[in-house]
């Protein structure tokens, strides 16, 4: 089945109850016993199950081609229950680049004797096998990379994982399955804030850890997903799902304007570089296109003059949104190095771009107009 119908209609089903087309928001938190104290619908509590959540379960390990997946309340949420699932004692090998929040929870949070971290450019393979330890225990990648679009060789990375006995875990947030699908090159676990792309509208918060294939790892993070209780809200959940139909068709008219965006600001006087596979110039371009099938609707452009300048370009947009986060149908920009904060490595003239479903023109122009009063 294609993805496209695979979006359509994974996870759904005519409500056997009132013959509705669109799935009902089940809001309740506990669910009925029979006389004899079992379980007949199968529901218990919200926490452990609930029908929303199985139905966008179904749904995303589907449009992955995994086995199985576990729905969190946040992309956070879903990244920490992977971290918590590993032995104590573990090594994690980590990206440099990469969404700060997830390197936040290695070297604030799940840190020695929890577990140990040692952050690689992941693009450079002979860095990520050197940084092997007997008791290295996962590998994570995150490709595209926030905020640089730094393209990682998931292949490759699962490889090293494998041979020493590791889980390779992706980051998919970016592509989403319609652009990347990480099990084809050898990926043990996909994680997905669905929040974004997923959602689509920036309504909602959301995340999911998907599987491979079923194992005591699957086994120990949903155990963690129901005793911790990070779990979605119902309709939470229902936004997820109801989104998804149209997640083909919005990725690559994300991308096509990204494409745009890019050629647009790879030729302007006041733009110093632009992160963004899809150019021919990005080192990454080669190994995108092998294991990408668009680039995506992301961007990030360093801009002539510095923070200031980068700040005067943010201040004077009109269409572009100034705002964190991503994937929704408006276009956002953000001055990326001040989210960040103390520490960061992000260069301070950087505006990372989610270009999103206006026209490309006026996408633009707004940009042009901006740069250009800042010139």
């Amino acid at each position: 089945m294609k993805l496209e119908t695979l979006a359509v209609h994974a996870g759904r089903a005519t409500d056997p109850t009132t013959g509705a087309v669109a799935p009902p928001i089940i809001l309740s938190s506990t669910f009925e016993r029979a006389a004899d104290g079992s379980f007949p619908h199968g529901h218990v509590y919200t926490r452990t199950e609930n029908p929303n959540r199985l139905a966008l379960e179904d749904c995303l390990h589907q449009l992955e081609s995994g086995s199985s997946a576990a729905a969190f309340s946040s992309g956070s949420a879903a990244s920490a229950a992977i971290f918590q699932a590993l032995p104590t004692g573990s090594h994690v090998i980590a990206p440099l680049d990469s969404y700060t929040g997830t390197k936040i929870l290695l070297r604030d949070i799940f840190v020695a004797p929890m577990l140990e971290t040692t952050f690689v450019d992941m693009t450079d393979l002979d860095q990520v096998r050197a940084a092997i330890r007997p008791n290295t225990r996962l590998i994570w990648t995150e490709t595209p990379s926030n905020p640089l679009l730094k393209i990682t060789d998931i292949a490759g990375v699962a490889q090293i994982a494998h041979r020493i006995g590791a889980l390779c875990v992706c980051d998919n947030t970016w592509c989403t399955p319609v652009i990347q699908q990480p099990f084809k090159f050898g990926a043990d676990v996909i994680v997905h804030s669905t929040t974004k792309y997923f959602g689509g509208h920036s309504d909602l918060l959301g995340g999911a850890v998907i599987f491979a294939e079923d194992s005591e790892f699957t086994a120990r993070v949903k155990q963690i997903q129901v005793r911790v209780g990070a779990v979605p809200s119902p309709f939470d959940c229902w936004l997820i799902l109801r989104s998804v139909a149209t997640l083909p068709w919005r990725m690559r008219a994300h991308s096509e304007n990204a494409v745009k965006v890019a050629d647009f600001l790879a030729e302007h006087v006041q733009v110093e570089t632009v992160y963004y596979p899809g150019l021919p110039t990005h080192p990454g371009h080669q190994i995108a296109a092998r294991q990408m099938s668009m680039f995506g609707g992301m961007l990030s452009f360093t801009v002539q003059g510095g923070q200031a300048a980068a700040m005067n370009v943010a201040a004077r947009v009109k269409i572009f949104t100034r705002a964190t986060s991503l994937g929704g149908v408006e276009s956002l920009i953000e001055h990326r190095a001040s989210i960040e904060g103390a520490g960061t490595s992000t260069p301070d003239n950087l505006l990372r771009v989610s270009v999103g479903l206006e026209h490309a023109d006026d996408l633009i122009d707004d940009l042009n107009q901006a740069l250009s009063a800042a010139d």
